[in-house]
């Protein structure tokens, strides 16, 4: 799978989607290796959310459920509780975004990653998960949505 780059511009804000990861329709990108999904917050999220404070990822050896929260962030506009889009247990935390949660902001795709997670069972969580290209269609409805407001 490429990481090759989709993007889309609304406005004066340019969005990122990379191909090669899945995404739930709250934003949290899932790039399936091997066994494991490393899991993040998508560009569209990370901007529309503001400069990233903090982020507290849960520990690692939590189980989670699909839905059950598994991070949450803060920013200077809001606090996003973050729902795991896979089953599975957490075996990595990214401990770099404790002194320097703003990765989020400059890598979403790359050094500010969040977690990583053994699935339990990636058959059935990759159903209702976006492809690189409906993610992209549903981050330019969702931007041209808020230009309206």
């Amino acid at each position: 799978m490429s990481d090759e780059m989709l993007k889309v511009t609304v406005d004066k804000f340019t969005f990122l989607v990379p191909r090669g990861r899945f995404y739930s329709d709250a934003g949290v990108w899932v790039k399936p290796e091997a066994s494991r999904a490393r899991l993040g917050l998508s560009d569209f999220v990370q901007q529309s959310s503001g400069d990233v404070a903090f982020a507290n990822v849960k520990l690692v050896g939590t189980k989670l459920e699909r839905g059950d929260e598994f991070a949450d962030i803060e920013t200077v506009k809001v606090n996003v509780s973050l729902s795991s889009p896979v089953k599975g247990t957490i075996v990595e935390v990214n401990s770099r975004l404790a002194e320097a949660g703003e990765l989020m902001n400059q890598d979403p795709y790359g050094a500010g990653w969040l977690a990583v997670i053994e699935l339990a069972d990636w058959a059935s969580d990759r159903g209702p998960l976006l492809d690189p290209e409906a993610y992209l269609a549903f981050v330019k409805n969702q931007a041209e949505a808020e230009m309206k407001k």
